[in-house]
């Protein structure tokens, strides 16, 4: 039976407003019809709570429904984000024709209309990369003159003083592989090109600290910095020619969150701390200061003022709220995933506060393809960030043509059970891992790991070989992609063996191949036994120092989330060569 959602999803064009979309049911599947308009944005978001209550007041609030029961007397949750009205502001503000109208600095006129018309010899920026950055501008340059924009600006103040008292956030909400390190970019270039072009205006930074989660991340937004090779500004002609010098004024310090975490300036030994600690008892304070902390990360950054932080990857920095008594209570597993993602989040926050006590902060500017809050954070799990101001989905990016349709094992479920187990998978195998006992030193099986999980590789490289045959048929020298997100490195390194193969150790020390269970990302001859240099897709993990090619299998430890997570780089249909040389570069993930 034909799907037209599943043959032709591709609906717009990646550099052009998205003018369709494919309409959703309640339960997010696809109705197979087309509504010409944008998709709206559409999630619950907290309320901030009012700046001042009247003391005599003794009336109990009415609890506001949602819809969804997640409101309480603590905290009340609304289903409509300020995401819509921002965009329309956004929209109407963009229509105008001449650039006079825009109510922005000449210099930011200049890089919009570099953005917008030039003729990129490369890559192009993306429509959604283009409207994120817009967002910010129209939020710092152009809603303080008009009553509907300070309108706006006085919810997101509300909302930070509720969440992040000490902080100016707002976050732009980008999908996975539709470029947030080109947003940063482009933001970077507005602010610093501002910023010296009028040293005395406080709308504009050439102070920058750009934080990720890991030093992963990091090392891949070393693009930011100017003087890089592959500087994007130049490489990717993000700025005009003549503006580059200015660009090379920045000041941006790229760090992880980590670094925050006060050191010890005196090495001591538990007895030697005990000893010096003395009779009174007094705790000894030999871990460095605020400032001393912020000299050691940041150097580059000290003695300036109104300094702009960009968050990669936001959704881990949080500020928690005390816990309420209607609270859930967690338990097990969960009870300690969310103390340890509280924990990240509380490093992280403090962090950034501290730099804004010792060095003051114009703005946060959080991106993050998922901007809701983590369980156990002391809001509703899965609501948005309520200074979220921007928005383009996983879905809008597939309508597009920036990221390939994900892909869920569904060939076969398992009879009895009332959900699809592959569209939640990890909570059906989770228990039934394979585990080392107490005093056991034996590695771990990877042909033990749960017959559901196998189920669901199988199906889903049955799909993959029939694609994979298809496109070699085609003349399409280069495979399409099989990935796999993991639970941790542990899990990984199970699946890892479980599909390209392993060295069983027998118990006189030698080993025995048991070759993968996917033929297709086999990584050893199967007559040799030696590693395989045969032109198929090879199986590599994403901890090697070299980063995996677009042939390779990929398994990599994905901490934040808590499921594992499938997605075949591949389509119902090979593309064209012509089709492969004007799409834009994709990539696909998907999460059960």
């Amino acid at each position: 039976m034909s799907n037209a959602f599943f043959d032709h999803p591709i609906l717009n064009s990646p550099y052009d407003y998205p003018a369709r979309y494919w309409e959703l049911d309640a339960t997010g599947q696809p109705t197979q019809r087309i509504i010409e308009s944008r998709r709206r944005a559409e999630f619950i978001t907290p309320i901030p709570k009012p700046k001042k209550r009247r003391a005599s007041a003794t009336q109990q609030e009415m609890v506001f429904d949602e819809g969804k029961g997640l409101s309480t007397a603590a905290q009340q949750y609304d289903p409509t984000s300020i995401i819509n009205d921002v965009r329309q502001n956004v929209d109407s503000w963009r229509a105008l024709p001449s650039p006079s109208q825009w109510q922005v600095s000449p210099e930011t006129a200049r890089l919009l209309q570099h953005w917008r018309y030039h003729k990129f010899g490369g890559v192009r920026p993306f429509f959604c990369q283009v409207e994120a950055v817009e967002t910010a501008i129209w939020l710092t340059e152009v809603a303080p003159q008009s009553k509907s924009g300070k309108r706006l600006l006085d919810h997101l103040a509300s909302a930070n003083r509720d969440a992040n008292p000490e902080l100016m956030r707002f976050a732009l909400k980008l999908a996975t592989g539709a470029g947030k390190t080109t947003v940063m970019a482009m933001l970077i270039a507005w602010q610093t090109i501002n910023a010296v072009r009028r040293p005395g205006s406080k709308h504009f930074s050439r102070g920058f600290l750009v934080v990720a989660p890991g030093l992963t991340i990091k090392d891949r937004l070393r693009v930011l910095q100017p003087n890089d090779p592959d500087s994007y500004y130049k490489d990717r002609e993000l700025v005009p020619s003549d503006m580059l010098d200015y660009v090379k004024d920045a000041k941006i310090v790229i760090t992880n969150y980590h670094v925050f975490k006060l050191r010890e300036r005196i090495e001591l030994s538990a007895g030697g701390r005990a000893l010096l600690t003395g009779r009174t008892g007094d705790e000894l304070n030999t871990k460095e200061t605020e400032g001393q902390m912020i000299q050691r990360v940041m150097p580059e950054l000290m003695g300036m003022k109104n300094i702009l932080v960009l968050n990669d990857e936001a959704h881990h920095c949080y500020r928690e709220k005390p816990h309420e008594a209607d609270d859930e209570d967690l338990k097990g597993d969960e009870k300690k995933e969310a103390e340890k993602n509280n924990e990240a989040a509380r490093l992280w926050i403090s962090g950034l506060e501290a730099v804004n006590r010792k060095l003051g902060l114009a703005c946060v500017i959080d991106l993050s393809a998922t901007p809701f809050f983590l369980r156990g954070s002391g809001y509703a799990e899965g609501v948005l960030f309520h200074w979220t101001v921007s928005d383009f989905s996983l879905m809008d990016a597939i309508e597009c043509g920036i990221v390939k349709l994900p892909r869920v094992p569904v060939a076969e479920n398992i009879p009895g059970d009332e959900m699809p187990v592959y569209r939640n998978l990890w909570e059906n195998i989770r228990k039934d891992m394979p585990k080392k006992g107490r005093g056991q030193g034996e590695e771990l099986d990877p042909l033990k790991l749960p017959t559901r999980l196998q189920t669901a590789l199988l199906a889903l490289y049955g799909h993959y070989e029939k694609t994979f045959n298809l496109w070699k048929e085609k003349g399409i020298r280069v495979p399409p992609c099989f990935i796999v997100v993991c639970q941790n490195t542990a899990i990984s390194k199970l699946v890892y063996d479980f599909i390209s193969g392993f060295h069983r150790k027998n118990e006189d020390d030698t080993t025995t191949l048991q070759n993968g269970c996917l033929a297709l990302f086999r990584n050893f001859d199967e007559t040799t036994a030696t590693r395989s240099r045969v032109p198929t897709p090879c199986s590599s993990t994403a901890s090697n120092s070299k980063p995996a090619t677009p042939s390779t299998t990929t398994f990599a430890a994905w901490p934040p989330t808590k499921s594992i997570a499938f997605a075949a780089r591949s389509s119902s249909a090979p593309e064209t060569p012509a089709q492969r040389k004007t799409s834009p570069t994709r990539n696909c993930s998907a999460r059960s």
